[in-house]
């Protein structure tokens, strides 16, 4: 037996549902810090080492989420999916 449950509501009424807490100002605080600090980079140096910093963990962070997705789609795709880029 299958049985599909479909709600129509707006991210706001879902997240209020499930009883999550609300994040929007936190999100606008790190938005607004990330595009002052961009501003004041004048180089690609500059700007790769501002991300590094605002990144979990720096540029190990980014490898773990990247072999994160990797076996993901091999999980999806089969062992023997490449990746496109």
């Amino acid at each position: 037996m299958k049985v599909n449950v479909e709600f129509d509501c707006s991210p706001e009424e879902a997240r209020r549902f499930l009883g999550l807490p609300d994040v929007t100002r936190v999100n606008e605080y790190y938005v607004d810090t990330i595009i002052n600090t961009m501003k004041g980079t004048g180089n690609v140096e500059q700007m790769q080492e501002m991300i590094k910093q605002f990144t979990p963990m720096g540029e190990l962070g980014l490898k773990m989420f990247q072999q994160l997705m990797e076996t993901g789609a091999q999980a999806a795709f089969g062992k023997g999916a490449k990746s496109t880029n």
